[in-house]
């Protein structure tokens, strides 16, 4: 199962961070100079607790002289120096943050062109609302994570390794110190790494069921009034609620726990330095100034220790979300075509099914030995009970699944051998689903067809019967239809589905329930018109009311995968069998 395998797919700390660091190098530029500021600035900065040693060491103890100019000096230094590191670093942040920006871009980049080559089957079995959290929030995450969190985790590392050298070459004996202090520190972390990583990433997946779940409610806010079924959607919403928080509380309370004790750790070290510190410098091993110097130099080398124990949990939430965003792109796309893959041209829309068995789950077929000679011009009505397999004949004849057995040919092609992209542009579709996007009325009806005129598209408006609707708006063609064209009816989105299909120039067309929106009476107004978009096309119609297909050439009477009952509406009208059956049920209340 897709949804399953992306689950169980992780990836290693390291693959995530050459992973990132791939997306990273693409902007060299930002990249070098981003390694520049944070080197130069950090040295800069490393270079005042010596200067702060030189200064302590203008002063003799005891005797009240000091060299005032060398004070002067070095304080003033200090104060140059820090002022600017922090102009570099401030330019540094920048310059992270405009990377972030790009890396997310790209990713989300990559992310959706990965959606778009996605088999139909892959959103078959995930939710919409888990894409959507992956796409924004772990995106998000890695965006904040690589313009804080990696700037915090790369300056701290060049501080904990100018501050080490700077302490050996003070006092190698006190350095010793961190001998027992630091691998505790390291040993803890590396424990709670392993111990949290799991926490995250369950974090991640909760946060993805309750988008899930609220966007599925959210699209389904009139059945659930309609069925008085607010409270039980809250009830479960609550419950999804529960668990996220309850995943996100986990990761927040066990990486609250590594600051604290990680600074505890490295606060035994400060106080070990000051008591040998303070006995070497009695012992006149160790200049007062050295010794200063030292323990600013300890303070640095332990700070960036606590404030990478304090970001751990950051990163981990970064490399849990990277994880899902990365298991996303690498999801197997839609196998390519065959090389020797043909285009289809001068289609005259022979379609031949040969003994085809399918079912999306291999241990479940849900066709049995489909087979069906088509002629072109034919039209081919499919009906049955629900589950019967009508729109899985669709999406085989689409090539959106392919055949287990068997196979399907196109003018004597077997569509396996045929590029998928020339197959399906030799189909116009309107389905039971009607999709439209944001934008006007003009560009949803020409969404097909490139090049497309305003008269091609009021001609297929004016066909398809929803011409003069579409001059009472308004702003006529020019309207803008809101998310998913919630300001019209069903009935109107329906048609508007069906005149985009009429600017289509193919030899094959599919009605998946395409009236199914539309009320009876214009159902009828928009038969003629529909007759006109299946003239001289190898038709197949998917059809509820069976008063629709009453002049198709042939009628499939589907059934637990198999066709129980074939021929014209006149002749299985005689046969009194199933197809009957069902006739006579639709107009039994009538």
């Amino acid at each position: 199962m897709e949804r399953e395998e992306r689950s169980r797919r992780n990836y290693t700390t390291k693959q995530i961070l050459l992973r990132l660091l791939k997306y990273m190098a693409r902007h060299k530029l930002l990249l070098a100079l981003s390694l520049i500021l944070t080197v130069a600035s950090n040295l800069f900065n490393l270079i005042g607790p010596t200067l702060s040693g030189y200064a302590v060491n203008a002063i003799e103890p005891g005797v009240g002289k000091v060299d005032f100019e060398k004070v002067i000096y070095y304080c003033v230094l200090m104060i140059i120096l820090y002022a600017v590191s922090s102009v570099m670093q401030y330019i540094l942040g920048r310059v992270m943050q405009r990377m972030s920006m790009r890396v997310s871009y790209q990713l989300r980049k990559d992310v959706f062109e990965k959606l778009v080559d996605l088999p139909v089957g892959f959103f078959d079995k995930t939710q919409t609302g888990d894409i959507i959290s992956v796409i924004n929030y772990d995106v998000d995450t890695i965006s904040a994570s690589l313009s804080t969190d990696l700037l915090q985790v790369s300056t701290s590392i060049i501080t904990v390794l100018g501050s080490l050298f700077a302490m050996i070459a003070i006092s190698p004996p006190l350095v010793l110190v961190f001998c027992f202090t630091i691998p505790v520190s390291i040993l803890f972390t590396i424990y709670k790494s392993k111990t949290m990583r799991p926490l995250f990433r369950k974090r991640s997946k909760k946060l993805g069921e309750m988008n899930g779940f609220v966007e599925e409610v959210t699209s389904g806010q009139k059945t659930t009034k309609a069925y008085h079924q607010e409270q039980t959607m809250i009830d479960r919403f609550d419950v999804k609620n529960h668990e996220a928080v309850e995943a996100f509380f986990d990761t927040e309370y066990y990486g609250a726990m590594m600051g604290p004790t990680v600074n505890f750790i490295n606060n035994i070290s400060l106080s070990l330095v000051s008591v040998f510190g303070a006995l070497m410098y009695l012992g006149s091993r160790l200049s007062l100034g050295d010794l200063s110097s030292f323990v600013l130099y300890s303070r640095k080398f332990s700070g960036p220790i606590n404030e990478a124990a304090n970001i751990f949990s950051e990163l981990q939430s970064c490399f849990s979300a990277s994880n899902r965003v990365f298991t996303l792109i690498d999801s197997a796309p839609e196998p390519e075509d065959r090389e020797d893959a043909i285009e289809l041209s001068d289609v005259r829309g022979n379609v031949k099914i040969d003994h085809v068995r399918f079912g999306y789950d291999p241990d479940v077929t849900i066709i049995k030995d489909f087979s069906l000679d088509v002629k072109e011009g034919s039209l081919i009505a499919i009906v049955g009970p629900t589950g019967a397999g009508k729109t899985t004949i669709v999406n085989l004849l689409m090539r959106f699944y392919d055949v287990n057995d068997g196979a399907i040919y196109i003018d004597g092609h077997d569509i396996r051998d045929i590029k998928r992209k020339s197959l399906r542009l030799s189909y116009s579709m309107v389905l039971q689903d009607t999709w439209l996007f944001y934008g006007t009325i003009y560009e949803n009806i020409a969404y097909g067809k490139e090049g497309v005129t305003k008269e091609e598209v009021i001609e297929a408006a004016k066909a398809a019967k929803i011409h003069d609707f579409i001059m009472s708006l308004p702003k006529g063609y020019d309207t803008l239809l809101s998310d998913n064209a919630v300001n019209i009816s069903k009935g109107q989105k329906q048609l508007l589905t069906i005149a985009r299909a009429m600017l289509l120039d193919s030899k094959m067309l599919i009605l998946d329930e395409a009236t199914s929106n539309v009320d009876t009476q214009t159902e009828r107004l928009i038969q003629d018109a529909m007759y006109k978009l299946m003239e001289g096309k190898t038709c197949f119609v998917i059809a509820h009311r069976l008063s629709t297909i009453r002049n198709a050439d042939t009628i499939l009477v589907m059934n637990g995968g198999e066709v129980i009952e074939q021929g014209s509406h006149d002749e299985l009208m005689e046969k009194n069998g199933f197809y009957a059956n069902m006739y006579y049920s639709q107009f039994a209340a009538y």
